[in-house]
């Protein structure tokens, strides 16, 4: 009961990061899925709620996305997504702990100290910085960070750089999904409950949880998100799974 419990409060603060940021959602729930189900299939089950999260996010933002950005971009990265996917078929799921591990811990330290809010990229490294996201977020479910500083060197507005992240997000999980299915829908059925405890948290946070939010101070959340997702990292890295 207390895992239960556990899995559905996570989900609703990462649907709530989300909701706000535009990324969240794997970082958490992956490496805290990953404690029981190992890392391989803890990115597979997330992504379900990950995919309807950012449907439901997308829904609410889709007036200002950037429909240039999404074909171009977008494509790349869902293309990338792809990629990633079918590598994680081949890759042990240890292997894929000390992948996300180090991506978190890189996270983390980036939140901490500002470097991932001074990060920028030029149109040209954007690109490729959007196919590494894409398939970053295939092979270990973890992707927000890079697209959204790859975005930055769109020079696009703030409301339409999240919508677009969002879109993008979406693009790659519809390329990455099947694959997951494809591969491991043994597995993934007889972990439905985590799935389906995982997508109420987060639809419930997408919905609920942005008013709350609102009312910290911006930097005092990041911080403590950008804490939690620096002990996650270090976390599977000691424990990368079996």
């Amino acid at each position: 009961m207390l895992d239960h419990m556990l899995i559905v409060v996570a989900a609703i603060i990462a649907g709530a990061i989300a909701a706000m940021s535009g990324f969240g959602i794997g970082s958490i729930l992956t490496p805290l899925l990953a404690l029981n189900l190992g890392t391989k299939l803890a990115v597979a089950v997330v992504s379900v709620p990950h995919f309807i999260g950012t449907a439901l996010r997308f829904l609410m933002l889709r007036e200002h996305l950037d429909r240039r950005v999404l074909m171009t971009f977008g494509i790349a990265s869902a293309i990338g997504g792809l990629s990633g996917a079918l590598l994680h078929v081949w890759l042990h799921s240890v292997i894929l702990g000390y992948i996300l591990g180090a991506l978190l811990v890189f996270a983390g330290l980036g939140g901490l100290t500002g470097l991932s809010q001074k990060m920028r990229f030029t149109r040209a490294t954007a690109w490729i910085a959007g196919a590494l996201s894409g398939a970053f977020g295939g092979l270990v479910g973890n992707q927000g960070g890079i697209r959204s500083a790859a975005l930055l060197g769109f020079n696009i507005r703030r409301d339409s750089l999240v919508a677009t992240a969002t879109a993008i997000a979406l693009l790659v999980d519809i390329f990455r999904m099947p694959v997951y299915a494809a591969t491991q829908y043994r597995d993934l059925a007889g972990a439905w409950p985590a799935m389906l405890l995982a997508t109420i948290g987060v639809v419930v946070g997408t919905l609920a949880g942005k008013p709350i939010l609102k009312r910290i101070p911006e930097q005092t959340y990041r911080n403590i998100l950008s804490l939690i997702i620096l002990a996650l990292g270090i976390w599977m890295l000691i424990h990368p799974g079996a």
